[in-house]
């Protein structure tokens, strides 16, 4: 069963829910790439890899530690002096569990074995991408640096509206040249420095058709979007994993789009 929505599921967009949305569009943009990429290119998955403290709620290993020996305390009669026995400091000991967090994202190569190199890097944003403070974010931000000083062509694909604008094209430029969006790609040409191809999309509309672009001299290919995520649709979970008549969107929608939401809910149940 499809997605009730004409293009990007908000309720995919729920953190329990979009880390698997984004790994499965890594993997369905690089099957439809691979199979009109011409040679020599070739599409492949690479992952960023970071550890951080655990977000699970565990219970700590904490030893307790006996207390000294008891303060002598004089009776009131007593005029003898107070004598206070204490053992030396010792910590309490806290364990805390770490994750291992890996990233996907997609690289198009062009050659072989020391003729290799990376033509476009392709990346989903995740959440922790979007969020300061996060070390997913600053890790993408600082590749996002490199790659935009190098002779790598870049491509971010953004379908969250919560976060901070994360992309490489600077947020006001591109509000002033497309209007208000709610999910967009950035398509940064090596070879044109001032040049970022933007595609938005809002929630009422189809995911865009982009191009994604190779070396100098030969022709970019172009990537349906929304193809993808129908296949990303058809082949998860979610139909059955959300319950659209219970669920809750998050982030919100604003009221227009709520409503619009509940008729194309509505239009699918009858």
């Amino acid at each position: 069963m499809p997605s009730p929505f004409p293009g990007m599921d908000p309720y995919l967009e729920n953190p329990e829910i979009f880390p698997d949305l984004h790994d499965s569009l890594i993997t369905y943009i690089r099957e439809n790439l691979q199979a009109n990429l011409p040679p020599p290119y070739y599409a492949a998955i690479g992952r960023r890899v970071w550890i951080e403290a655990s977000r699970r709620s565990i219970e700590p290993d904490v030893h307790v530690l006996r207390a000294g020996a008891a303060r002598q305390v004089p009776s009131p009669t007593s005029k003898a002096t107070a004598v206070v026995s204490r053992s030396a400091a010792r910590p309490v000991i806290v364990k805390v569990l770490h994750d291992e967090f890996r990233e996907p994202f997609l690289e198009i190569f062009a050659g072989l074995g020391d003729n290799k190199r990376l033509v476009t890097s392709i990346e989903v944003l995740s959440l922790s991408n979007k969020t300061p403070g996060e070390q997913g974010r600053e890790l993408y931000l600082r590749k996002q640096r490199e790659l935009l000083a190098s002779t790598v062509n870049l491509v971010e694909i953004d379908l969250l509206r919560k976060g901070h604008h994360s992309t490489a094209v600077p947020l006001e430029p591109a509000l002033a040249a497309c209007g208000p969006f709610d999910y967009h790609v950035s398509v940064h040409p090596f070879d044109d420095v001032e040049t970022y191809y933007v595609y938005p999309m809002n929630l009422k509309e189809p995911l865009a058709t982009i191009e994604i672009p190779l070396l100098p001299g030969d022709a970019a290919i172009s990537l349906d979007l929304q193809v993808v995520f129908d296949r990303c649709y058809d082949a998860g979970p979610y139909a059955r994993e959300v319950d659209y008549g219970e669920s809750q969107i998050i982030p919100p929608l604003d009221a227009n789009q709520a409503a619009w939401a509940t008729a194309m809910l509505q239009n699918r149940r009858d």
